[in-house]
Formats: structure tokens, C-alpha cells, sequence
């Protein structure tokens, strides 16, 4: 086994005398354990000063070194259960290159076997010692004749590193040595582990734990340090995946969790140039440098829907029409974090509507429309506030006699001034969830109200419609609102519609809307299928979408005497729908000849200007106490 360890007589007189002579020959006559302790107080006073490891590391050794000028000091972290050099003040840079990135093992030198046993490793001869068998050629070359290498633990008794003194002659090492080595492993395992604990503060200061991406934090910094650099040529795209809550949580893969974490490797794997950042939630930054112009921005853009939608696999088929990218040039589209972002959010919000690329690069124009959406918001939730959000209803209607059969409810704005805006006017307000939540609660509230003030009248008023937006799926049930609103009125379930549009149908993976649907129907409640043949593989719906009613969207009706292929589909919607015992209400109908082809379709239920305009409850009172008052259907 070579000479490793055991020390006779003669050389423990030795060592003996050599650690009496420390006195003279180190300090000059001061007692040894005034220099030890001189040298453990400096030591600790660099770890309580926040020095980096990496230089406490170096003056460790460097300080044994000048105490034990006989040996050679190297200071290795043991990561992974490999080799790490960190300190290696006298050893040539080429020896530490090659033991980098080392496998320990029960023979692999000293320092490997050390840090694999987890006891001190003493070898008096590398030439002739196993344990150098396959790494001898490694150490000789340099000179290294012998090596005591020395286990740093941590506290829960793990390997943190190991600690070790070379020699250029076979031999082992003397008291003094073993006495400096053991207040050194000491100070080490008290650096490593105060280090290891700043690096874990740092890394949850720093890193998003769930994606393992540099976060907020990390990207203000980053984009702070480029926008303070002159010259600097950079773009930032900030990258969002909407309806992660959509996700059919029954399948593992498309838990949220993974879609984040696999979208996050994607963005990792950009290139170089591209640095990606999490900033909590779904919403990721990646900062492009160099970048010199928009068109640049927009490749790395497109790059980005590139790779999240590769081969069509499950991560594409997870965020498909829900991933909206924006982009924005340093300079040209501002010179400040807080511009630059701004800027960048305001192209993701515009990319949004467009579902060919989902890319969509900043323009001044933009910042306009923002500024004019955001006075929108403010407008309606003052609207709401001051309870001037109304209904306004557009009569249902027999085509041939223009008779009223039922009524939809529609979203009005008042202004205080008394004028009327459209929900067309303020769509956008929809996209937050709690103000279309509200809107609704409002439109609920505004119904009940009226329609209990017909019937305490006597006025029959038929079904009323009550569109619903996808916010009405989240918290407290629709149909719980829906109750309460009506029961405060003594209005009964029977007298509403439900309508809900093909697009909210077709986004509900996880069949929030068909419980609805079933539940809604259960209480008496009629559900209509509104705006049909917008969206896709429509004619599935009629059979797998449990309505009563389907509303035929405008555009059709539109087209219906332009166009023969919309003359077509329409004909067979209603052949079908009504071959399935569900009613048929076209939309929008605003001419004579447009009502004459319905009716020769089979079509006997519509709405439009043709018959009537939205109105207030005053002159809906009117109608349905008029001339064309209420029929059955």
C-alpha cells in the first residue's frame, strides 16, 4: 500500500523538534499558539467581512503556505462528487486544469479518495502508492513527490471539499503542518458553508425555484446595467402564455407546472445572444444582444413561437393560440427600463389580436391607443360606480310578422351628460376579468329589475337573453349569481336565456362550460349557443354543445344574398338544428329580401334593425305593450 500514514520513532522525533523550532523560526521568539491564533483571527475576519470564497480560499493557503514554506496548499470543492480546484496558490495552473471536473473514488489519489472516504488520506510516495496508480502521471511531472489531503465536513457529516499540502520529497507531514492543517480545515468548513448558504440566499433572491430562470430581480439588473452602457445595441421581447388555467390538469404533462418549466428550457436554448428571464406567472423576458434594428427583433421573435411550437408536440398543443410575444428596440422605442418595458407590453397586448404570428414589434401609435383603452377602463368603472351601466333590449322576433317572442338583454354605457355608448364601444374592458365579472353582475341586476317591474305590470316580456363572458367561469358560480340577482326580485329562472358564444365553448378544456350548461338546464334555465358558425368545426357543436337555441352569427346573414357559399351553410344550419329539436334565431337582419330567404330556409325566429334597435326598458315597455307585443314562440 506504499508508505501511507504509520510514522516511526525516528520521524516522530523529527517532527517533534521541527514544531519546537517553530517558535524561532517562524515568529521570531513569540509563542507558536500567539501566531496560530493571529493567523485564525485574520482568517475569520475576511469570512465575517463577506469575502468571496474564492479569495478567503486563496488566503488560507497562501498564509500555510508562508507558516510551512516546505509545502504546497490546495484547497478543492467536492460538487456532484467531482473535483473542483478553487485554491492553488504554488501548484502550476496546468496541474489544477487537469484535476477540474475528476470523478472521487476510492483510488483516485489522495484528494479523490479523501473526499470519497471521508477520511484524512496521508500518501508519503506518489511514485509507489495505489492509490496514485492511474493519476501518478498527473502529479511527477510537476515535481509532487508526496501528498496528505484532508476531508472538509459539513455539519450533516457530507464531504464539502478537501484540504491538502504536496511535497517535492516523500515524506509526510510534520506537527506544525498537521496542526496548521487542522485549524485551516476548521476555517474552511466555517467559509464553505457560510458561502454555500449565501449562494442558496442568492440563487432565491435571484432565480425563479419553479424554472430555474434568473427572475425580476435578476432582469431589472440586467436591463439596467444595458440601458446605463453606452453604445449599447439591445432589444427585449417579453413573452406571455395566457389560459394556463384552461390546462386539462387530468393529464400530467399539461399541468401549468411543466408547461412553465418546458417553455422555460425553449427559452434557455435560444443562443447566445438571447437571455431569457422569468418574471412571475406566464409572463417571461428575453433580452436579445446585439440587436441593431426591429427586423433583428422580429426574427429572434419568431424564433421564440419557433421553438415552443416545434414537431406540433404536447407543449405546443398546451399554450396553441395562448402565447403573445412583444418586442421593443433599445433607443428607437426607448432608453429606459421603464419605457423599454412599457413599450414592449403594449406590442405583446397588440399581438394578441393576431393569430398568424403572435409577434408583434412596438409602434409609437400604439402608446395612443393604450392611453385611449386605459381612459376606457377608467370611464367604465366609473359607469359602474355610479350604477350607469344599464340594459338595453333588441326584441326577438317572429320574421313573417315582426311579433315579439323574447328579448336580449345588451350592455349600455350612460354617459353623464345622458348620452349612450355601446359595448362595442368599450369590447376591450372585457379582457379584465373583474371588470367583464362585474358587468355582468350589473347586466344581471338591471334585467331582474325590469323584468319584475313588467310582470308586476302585467307586461309579458317572453325569455330575456343574458350573454355571459369566460370570466363568468372563474369563482362563485354563474348560476349562484344568477339566483341570488333574481330571487331579490322574485323574477323566476324560467324567464332567462343564457347565451353563450362558440368561442367560449371551444376554449374550455377543462368543461367548465358544459357544467354550467347542464346545471343551467337542470334549474329551468334555456341555454342559446350565440354567434354560431364563427368558430371551428361548427356543425361538431350542434351535437356535443347541449343548447336549446342557436343564434346564427351576422356575418352570415350579411353575406346571405352576396354570397352562395354563406346562403349554403346557412340553409343547412338551420336544417340541422332543427332536424335536432333546437330553435333557430338569426342575427342581425336588416333587410326585407335578407328575412324572405330565412323564411324560405325555415328560418322563423330573428333579430335586427330590420325589426328594431336596442332600447331602454321605457320604450321596450312600449313595444311589448304595442301592436307586436309578446306571442308564443
Amino acid at each position: 500500500m506504499g508508505n501511507r500514514t504509520r510514522l516511526g520513532p525516528e520521524s516522530a522525533s523529527r517532527e517533534a523538534n521541527e514544531y519546537d523550532g517553530l517558535k524561532v523560526e517562524v515568529a521570531m521568539g513569540e509563542p507558536a499558539g500567539s501566531v496560530f491564533q493571529r493567523f485564525q483571527n485574520e482568517i475569520l475576519e475576511a469570512i465575517a467581512l463577506g469575502t468571496p470564497f474564492g479569495d478567503v480560499a486563496l488566503l488560507i493557503c497562501r498564509k500555510v503556505e508562508a507558516l510551512a514554506p516546505r509545502a504546497k496548499c490546495t484547497l478543492i470543492r467536492i460538487k456532484g462528487g467531482r473535483l473542483i480546484p478553487i485554491a492553488a496558490p504554488s501548484l502550476p495552473a496546468a496541474y489544477s486544469a487537469k484535476l477540474q471536473g475528476l470523478l472521487i473514488g476510492p483510488n483516485v489519489g489522495s484528494c479523490g479518495t479523501a473526499a470519497w472516504t471521508g477520511r484524512p488520506i496521508e500518501v508519503r510516495d506518489i511514485e509507489s502508492d495505489p492509490l496514485w496508480a492511474d493519476y501518478r502521471d498527473l502529479a511527477t511531472p510537476f515535481g509532487l513527490k508526496a501528498c496528505w489531503s484532508t476531508p472538509i465536513m459539513a455539519t450533516d457529516g457530507s464531504v464539502l471539499a478537501t484540504f491538502a499540502l504536496y511535497f517535492d520529497e516523500p515524506r509526510g507531514p510534520t506537527a506544525r503542518e498537521r496542526r496548521l492543517v487542522e485549524a485551516c480545515v476548521h476555517l474552511s468548513a466555517i467559509a464553505i458553508e457560510r458561502s454555500d448558504a449565501e449562494e442558496v440566499a442568492y440563487r432565491l433572491a435571484s432565480f425563479d425555484p419553479l424554472t430555474g430562470l434568473p427572475n425580476r430581480r435578476s432582469f431589472d439588473a440586467a436591463i439596467g446595467r444595458l440601458c446605463a452602457t453606452s453604445g449599447a445595441l439591445f432589444g427585449l421581447i417579453l413573452v406571455g402564455v395566457e389560459r394556463l388555467d384552461m390546462l386539462d390538469l387530468g393529464v400530467e404533462e399539461l399541468s401549468s407546472e411543466n408547461v412553465l418549466r418546458e417553455l422555460s428550457l425553449r427559452l434557455q436554448g435560444l443562443g447566445p445572444e438571447s437571455s431569457a428571464f422569468g418574471l412571475g406567472g406566464s409572463l417571461f423576458a428575453v433580452i436579445v444582444s446585439p440587436c441593431a434594428d426591429h427586423e433583428r427583433l422580429r426574427q429572434v421573435g419568431l424564433g421564440v413561437l419557433s421553438v415552443l411550437h416545434q414537431s406540433r408536440d404536447w407543449l405546443s398543443v398546451a399554450v396553441d393560440r395562448g402565447v403573445s410575444l412583444g418586442g421593443a428596440l433599445f433607443g428607437l422605442d426607448g432608453t429606459t427600463p421603464e419605457v423599454l418595458r412599457q413599450n414592449a407590453e403594449l406590442a405583446r397586448s397588440a399581438s394578441r389580436s393576431d393569430l398568424h404570428s403572435g409577434y408583434a414589434g412596438f409602434k409609437p401609435q400604439l402608446r395612443t391607443a393604450a392611453l385611449k383603452r386605459r381612459a376606457t377602463y377608467s370611464d367604465v368603472e366609473i359607469a359602474l360606480a355610479e350604477e350607469r351601466i344599464v340594459p338595453y333590449y333588441q326584441p326577438v322576433v317572429h320574421i313573417d310578422s315582426g311579433r315579439i317572442v323574447g328579448l336580449e338583454a345588451l350592455l349600455r354605457m350612460q354617459r353623464r351628460d345622458g348620452s349612450i355608448v355601446a359595448a362595442a364601444d368599450f369590447q376591450e374592458v372585457f379582457s379584465d376579468p373583474r371588470l367583464a365579472y362585474n358587468l355582468t353582475d350589473r347586466l344581471i341586476a338591471g334585467v331582474a329589475t325590469d323584468v319584475a317591474g313588467w310582470m308586476a305590470a302585467g307586461i309579458e316580456c317572453g325569455h330575456v337573453g343574458i350573454n355571459v363572458a369566460p370570466a363568468d367561469f372563474v369563482g362563485e358560480s354563474f348560476v349562484t349569481r344568477l339566483e341570488a340577482a333574481l330571487g331579490l326580485t322574485g323574477v323566476p329562472l324560467s324567464k332567462i336565456i343564457v347565451e353563450i358564444t362558440e368561442i367560449i365553448f371551444m376554449d374550455d378544456p377543462k368543461h367548465n362550460v358544459a357544467d354550467l350548461v347542464d346545471e343551467l338546464r337542470q334549474r329551468g334555465i334555456r341555454v342559446a349557443l350565440d354567434d354560431f358558425g364563427t368558430g371551428f368545426a361548427s356543425l361538431t357543436h350542434l351535437l356535443s354543445f347541449p343548447s336549446d337555441i342557436i343564434k346564427i352569427d351576422r356575418s352570415f346573414i350579411d353575406r346571405l344574398l352576396t354570397d352562395k357559399r354563406s346562403a349554403v351553410i346557412v340553409k343547412a344550419l338551420v336544417d340541422i338544428a332543427l332536424k335536432l329539436g333546437k330553435r333557430v334565431v338569426a342575427e342581425g337582419i336588416e333587410t326585407q329580401e335578407q328575412a324572405d330567404r330565412l323564411l324560405e330556409f325555415g328560418c322563423k325566429l330573428g333579430q335586427g334593425y330590420l325589426f328594431a334597435r336596442p332600447a331602454d326598458v321605457a320604450v321596450t315597455t312600449e313595444r311589448l305593450s304595442g301592436r307586436h307585443a309578446v306571442v308564443n314562440a
